[in-house]
């Protein structure tokens, strides 16, 4: 069977996002000053070929930890459907 996988990578609440202040500063000059914080992260979507969900979602944690994610500076959601 095949499955997508959506995994969802955020950087560490605890580190500094960059990317997110720097579109915090943007929005800000364009005058959205009601927006208090912006991370910026990303989303990836897998097809995988699998027995079974459990399985497909595996492969993709596997991925995810060895290729997608820093896990020293973010953290990853993974769900499949």
């Amino acid at each position: 069977m095949t499955f997508t996988a959506q995994v969802k990578v955020m950087p560490h609440k605890e580190l500094l996002d960059p990317q997110g202040k720097a579109v915090l500063g943007g929005l800000g000059n364009l005058g959205l000053n009601d927006i208090k914080d912006v991370r910026i992260g990303k989303n990836i979507t897998l097809q995988i070929e699998a027995d079974n969900a459990d399985n497909a979602k595996q492969i993709a944690e596997e991925a995810t930890k060895k290729l997608l994610a820093n896990g020293v500076m973010e953290m990853f959601e993974v769900t499949i459907s």
